[in-house]
């Protein structure tokens, strides 16, 4: 970024970082209303307050529903493709604080499974998931990579910002 002769910001840049945060924010409201109307808040709210970790000690059914109402806009994209997260793989981490943590390998299912925009799927949902204090790890199963051609393959290795095991 260039700086004006008087050490400010220039007016271009300034309208686009505008223009973008107006965006983000219409993204967001936009995805919670949407996430509202498919799902009851107050139930959002009860899954919200459960700890993952002992979901996954007590194999509650819960779990699924926990993690998807820590999503944020991802959700909203998710539920309107007929999408949705399947735990593969939960450790729980004992970690240096005296505390535990989940150590995730996730899986899509449904729309998502052949959709050419899970890269950004699958790093929003990593991104809100690691949000949670009681996530420390979220990895993808390899056998993702299958669903994307080629080029995509390429692209989400090199550029996803996901891992997969």
């Amino acid at each position: 970024m260039k700086l004006g002769e008087d050490g400010s910001q220039p007016l271009s840049d300034s309208l686009e970082e505008t223009y973008r945060a107006q965006i983000k924010a219409g993204m967001q409201k936009e995805a919670e209303r949407r996430v509202t109307e498919a799902h009851d808040p107050v139930e959002i709210a009860r899954l919200e307050a459960l700890s993952l970790v002992e979901l996954v000690e007590s194999d509650n059914s819960d779990l699924v529903p926990a993690l998807m109402a820590r999503l944020g806009p991802v959700r909203a994209a998710l539920d309107g493709h007929g999408g949705g997260l399947v735990v593969t793989g939960a450790d729980i981490e004992e970690m240096h604080s005296g505390g535990s943590a989940l150590s995730l390998i996730l899986d899509l299912d449904g729309a998502c499974v052949s959709c050419g925009a899970a890269p950004g799927t699958l790093k929003g949902i990593q991104d809100d998931l690691l949000m949670d204090q009681e996530v420390i790890a979220v990895r993808f199963t390899v056998a993702m990579l299958e669903w994307f051609d080629e080029l995509q393959r390429d692209f989400v290795l090199k550029h996803g910002g996901v891992v997969f095991v």
